[in-house]
């Protein structure tokens, strides 16, 4: 069984946030992400680098500091 990443598992789990949201949204699945991936007890940074990777490389933009918005592809 393939392992996902967390880059992979924070872009699934956005689905289920409207286009725009904010931190605190994102931070709302660390429970659910922690579950996936029981080995990592850091589930809210890795949550908030991730949503700086999927902006890094356009999936996301940040309007401003702690709101997001998901970019059409």
């Amino acid at each position: 069984m393939k392992k996902h990443t967390w880059t992979e598992l924070v872009r699934s789990a956005l689905r289920s946030l409207p286009a725009e949201f904010t931190t605190q949204d994102a931070y709302s699945m660390a429970p659910a992400l922690q579950r996936l991936r029981p080995e990592n007890s850091n589930a809210k940074p890795k949550i908030r680098q991730q949503l700086q990777v999927l902006r890094d490389v356009g999936e996301l933009m940040q309007p401003e500091e702690g709101k997001w918005k998901k970019v059409a592809p």
